[in-house]
């Protein structure tokens, strides 16, 4: 969980993912699409990704990627993301957390 709590307040958005998810995908396109540069934590690429795929389990995230921090707080999963991104308060929260300037 420590480890989580370290990577998810390193950058403004972090995600964490697998290389084979299409889900996973669809998130980091929304982000870069929006001229967002989040930090990628590729699950499946990582010799301790099993212990964090857990630790995000225990944070409540299910489906565990992809997995959404802005400003280092848990956001959610692609359904919590795509909530915001159709009411329009995910732009909102960019900004706050300093990944948006406009």
């Amino acid at each position: 969980m420590d480890r989580i709590a370290e990577l998810a307040s390193q950058r403004a958005v972090v995600i964490f993912s697998k290389s084979t998810c299409c889900m996973c995908h669809a998130i980091k396109r929304l982000f870069y699409e929006q001229g967002v540069s989040p930090m990628i934590h590729e699950l499946d690429e990582d010799s301790r990704g099993k212990e964090m795929e857990y630790a995000l389990i225990n944070l409540g995230c299910s489906p565990t990627v992809p997995a959404v921090f802005i400003g280092g707080k848990f956001v959610g999963s692609a359904d919590v993301v795509m909530t915001l991104q159709l009411n329009g308060s995910l732009k909102e929260m960019l900004k706050d957390a300093g990944a948006l300037w406009l």
